[in-house]
């Protein structure tokens, strides 16, 4: 086999010498990875590495940390791991005995003895019970944590797996029941049933006892959309087919039909539309504005509507939340008859009852959340996943950087929750205070970011920054294990960012920040490190870096553009070739992300976010350390890969480190995930200077 050519691209965009990387179990390029893997592990492994990733796992493992639970048919649900079960315990219980110290659990499947038996690398990623009954559920399990997932039919009662039941090869996708013996496929799996991006183009009804390569399409969408899905209505005594056509990750198409048979009706909504209903009102929130009967209602308005009269022809909404600059409802969502509103006020968290009546909306807050300082986290969700099967019951879950989550049970009607679990203390967070701030980016606009640790600006401080900036998602200051025991607990400083692109402050901050907007959501990352400069936290070779998925976008921008600005970047489960990105597995369903580099116009603004492309020989630029997984089948560890072989070639100082298995995370388990974060922390930690343990390398 001839070595493959490492030499540096050419200027032409889609000269790509590296391309042979993108094979992802390709012996040559398997090789070359087993190669940097064993480079960098020769570098910064080592026996403090391993002592942080045991300390690490040891806290992700413990038994008095909070269970998630979803409650089905009566019974909580949870996935349970620890040192003793990696690929987890899927268990239930009672509510009342979910309350006390020591619920009494029942083991409905056991992963690790699945896997054993049937010499799988099982991960379980889920599963859809079925509605009416609940005695059967489809299970969803993929190999090594990828997005593609088998499904197989498994009775609840029984605790195994239906003998001749449904069953279907891995694909992206799923499938929920139609009935006891009747499933609708939204699965990509089939010749000409996936979209561009890898996801379901189809919906299918498979009756059970039949092959389901004959199951009959009864909805189909273009292949260059992102995905069809398939559901039932369980809110309307008919149980009416719901069925999605995703164009985007922003814009979606809901038709729905009373019948197999019946022809789909489009729901009259704008596709930039999310709504919810509960079978006799809906909930309407658009991501931009929305002109009806002479009234604009700005972007991110929720309007709420008598459902029969909404379907009889009538728009007469009534305003249940006006968003303003800094002040957006992030989510709602039914629970017994009142439409929850969770709204974020000045990064603040406020949730907000509605409940519909003749007389028109009742609007309170709900009570009770206790001791949330200003600069914290609330959530509440629904406890029951149905929202038919909904008694108003809600979770709820308030943390803050240095306070360890609480769980809490409330109700539509509760005049105050109740305590159910409080997570242990995963660090010691003496001395360590949590601020706001704001930094001023390129363009002048004001940017917030939280910082976590000593309440002396030294000048000098090792700093840790996070970012992301993308879909619409708000990094807000949460309790977070990693960062405290192997930065904070050591003297270091955490920095939380709130780029553009995210959903922070609603539709208008995710709009500045996509697209040709996301040259400036990076220009936010690199305001943010000036300012600690300028406020005399820290030095510029002081600051180590952290950016996942759509923030190793971020990280690589920094490693070109602002190179100066940093002393270490950690690049994890990255995007980076934004020319190819679309070409590579579930890269065309972000094009309304990042927009098309098959079009001219698109390609002009993002050939300067793309790093793979800008990258040019620089002796002073800081280290970087690309991590991936071979599992993962959303963002190809082919980006990481690349860059890192382009990187070195113009003689950067750059790492990869890549798993066997993980998917799109950082591992399928506890140790994995402590592993994978004590490495990287050490990297960082070594390249600003910031030296723990003799066995720690120097640069």
């Amino acid at each position: 086999m001839p070595a493959p050519d490492l030499r540096p691209t050419t200027e032409a965009p889609d000269d790509d010498p590296y391309r042979w990387l993108e094979e992802v179990d390709g012996a040559a390029a398997i090789a070359w990875v087993a190669q940097r893997n064993a480079e960098t592990r020769a570098r910064f492994d080592g026996p403090a590495v391993a002592r942080d990733r045991d300390t690490l796992a040891a806290i992700l493992d413990r038994p008095d940390n909070i269970p998630s639970v979803i409650r089905r048919h009566g019974l909580l649900y949870n996935l349970w791991k620890d040192a003793g079960h990696p690929r987890g315990l899927l268990r239930r219980t009672t509510l009342a005995s979910f309350a006390t110290a020591q619920p009494d659990w029942e083991i409905v499947l056991d992963i690790d003895a699945l896997a054993e038996a049937e010499g799988e690398d099982w991960v379980f990623q889920g599963s859809t019970v079925e509605p009416l009954h609940g005695r059967r559920a489809l299970l969803r399990l993929s190999r090594g944590g990828s997005d593609a997932a088998t499904l197989r039919e498994f009775d609840l009662v029984e605790k195994r797996f239906v003998p001749g039941g449904f069953a279907l090869p891995a694909a992206k996708g799923g499938a929920g029941w139609l009935d006891d013996d009747t499933l609708l496929i939204s699965s990509a799996i089939g010749e000409g049933m996936a979209t561009t991006s890898g996801y379901a183009r189809t919906v299918r009804v498979w009756p059970r006892g039949t092959d389901w390569r004959q199951a009959r399409v009864i909805f189909e969408i273009p292949a260059d959309h992102m995905a069809a899905w398939g559901g039932i209505d369980d809110d309307t005594p008919d149980r009416r087919l719901v069925l999605v056509d995703r164009t985007d990750f922003i814009n979606a198409t809901v038709f729905l039909a009373r019948g197999i048979d019946a022809p789909p009706q489009r729901v009259d909504l704008p596709s930039d539309a999310w709504f919810q209903w509960n079978g006799h009102w809906l909930a309407v929130r658009r991501r931009s504005d929305w002109t009806l009967d002479d009234t604009t209602h700005p972007a991110g308005t929720v309007l709420g509507i008598d459902q029969a009269a909404f379907e009889a022809g009538s728009r007469r909404f009534t305003v249940l939340f006006r968003p303003e600059p800094r002040r957006t409802c992030t989510d709602f969502f039914w629970a017994g008859g009142t439409l929850v509103l969770s709204v974020l006020d000045d990064l603040q968290p406020r949730h907000l009852l509605l409940t519909p009546g003749p007389d028109g909306w009742a609007e309170r807050t709900l009570p009770g959340l206790p001791g949330l300082p200003s600069l914290g986290v609330a959530s509440v969700w629904r406890l029951d996943e149905r929202q038919a099967a909904s008694d108003g019951h809600l979770l709820a879950n308030v943390q803050d950087p240095l306070t360890p989550p609480s769980l809490l049970l409330t109700d539509i009607t509760a005049p105050a929750p109740t305590l159910l679990k409080r997570a242990p203390v995963a660090f010691n967070a003496a001395g360590l205070a949590v601020t706001r701030h704001e930094a001023v980016s390129a363009d002048g606009l004001r940017v917030p970011y939280f910082q976590i640790g000593p309440q002396a600006e030294t000048g000098g401080a090792p700093v840790h920054m996070y970012g992301y900036g993308g879909f619409n998602v708000a990094e807000l200051p949460t309790y977070r294990a990693g960062i405290g025991k192997l930065w904070l607990e050591r003297g270091g400083t955490s920095v939380i960012t709130c780029l553009r692109g995210g959903g922070e402050f609603g539709p208008a901050w995710h709009e500045a920040g996509r697209r040709e907007g996301k040259f400036l959501a990076h220009e936010d990352f690199a305001a943010i490190a000036a300012d600690l400069v300028r406020r005399g936290v820290t030095r510029p070779d002081r600051i180590a870096a952290e950016g996942g998925s759509n923030g190793g976008i971020l990280i690589t921008n920094m490693l070109t553009r602002h190179p100066d600005k940093f002393g270490g970047l950690f690049c994890t489960i990255p995007l980076v070739d934004m020319r190819r990105y679309t070409k590579l597995l579930a890269g065309a369903s972000w094009i309304a992300e990042y927009g098309d580099p098959d079009i001219d116009a698109d390609w002009a603004f993002l050939q300067t976010i793309s790093a793979y492309h800008t990258a040019a020989p620089n002796p002073a630029a800081p280290p970087i350390l690309l991590a991936t997984t071979r599992r993962d089948d959303r963002v190809h560890p082919g980006h990481a890969r690349k860059m890192t072989a382009k990187l070195q070639a113009m003689g950067y100082r750059a790492w990869l480190l890549e798993l066997e298995a993980g998917g799109h995370s950082y591992g399928k388990s506890n140790r994995d995930r402590a592993y994978f974060t004590a490495l990287g922390y050490a990297f960082l930690r070594d390249a600003i200077h910031w030296h723990e343990a003799a066995e720690t390398p120097s640069w």
